[in-house]
């Protein structure tokens, strides 16, 4: 072989190992863009639930527009349909039930995705205020490179509010 085809050999091989490589990253940020959209898909679910837990009128088992019958945050979760699990967990993330104090009327929902990326994972905090039902959400990242447990739950997307 000649010198000039042996530099096209080790040309290709560098083009291609650049591509493989630049795919791979193109990949994994896809995959931790569509995680956190899929987590706060889920948040907004759950809080939507929420909501028609607490119109529900007691009779029926809701809690009849009245927060003050919410004993704890299990309550809330099992009426979601994560029975026991709390935090609970799916595909998409994590996810666990905060009832701050219940004289502000508020429910949070938090949610850590499974997904990572430079030693990052995603992360939703979203709410409901009552009595209105006003439901927001904000995403972020949190620095997360082990399993997920209850205390990295403590992270606050709405301190600066």
């Amino acid at each position: 072989m000649g010198t000039q085809q042996i530099l096209l050999i080790v040309l290709s091989v560098i083009i291609v190992g650049a591509a493989v490589a630049v795919g791979i990253d193109m990949f994994n940020r896809q995959d931790f863009t569509s995680n956190r959209s899929s987590a706060a898909s889920d948040v907004q679910i759950f809080l939507t639930q929420v909501l028609q837990y607490y119109k529900m009128p007691e009779s029926l088992g809701g809690l009849g527009n009245d927060l003050d019958n919410l004993d704890d945050a299990e309550q809330l979760a099992k009426y979601i349909g994560w029975g026991d699990d709390h935090p609970m967990k799916n595909d998409n993330a994590h996810y666990l039930v905060e009832l701050p104090n219940n004289d502000e009327q508020v429910v949070y929902i938090k949610a850590i995705g499974r997904s990572s990326l430079a030693g990052k994972r995603p992360v939703v905090h979203g709410r409901i205020r009552f009595p209105d039902g006003e439901i927001r959400s904000r995403v972020g990242e949190i620095e997360l490179t082990t399993d997920v447990t209850e205390t990295d739950f403590n992270f606050d997307l709405w301190e600066t509010e």
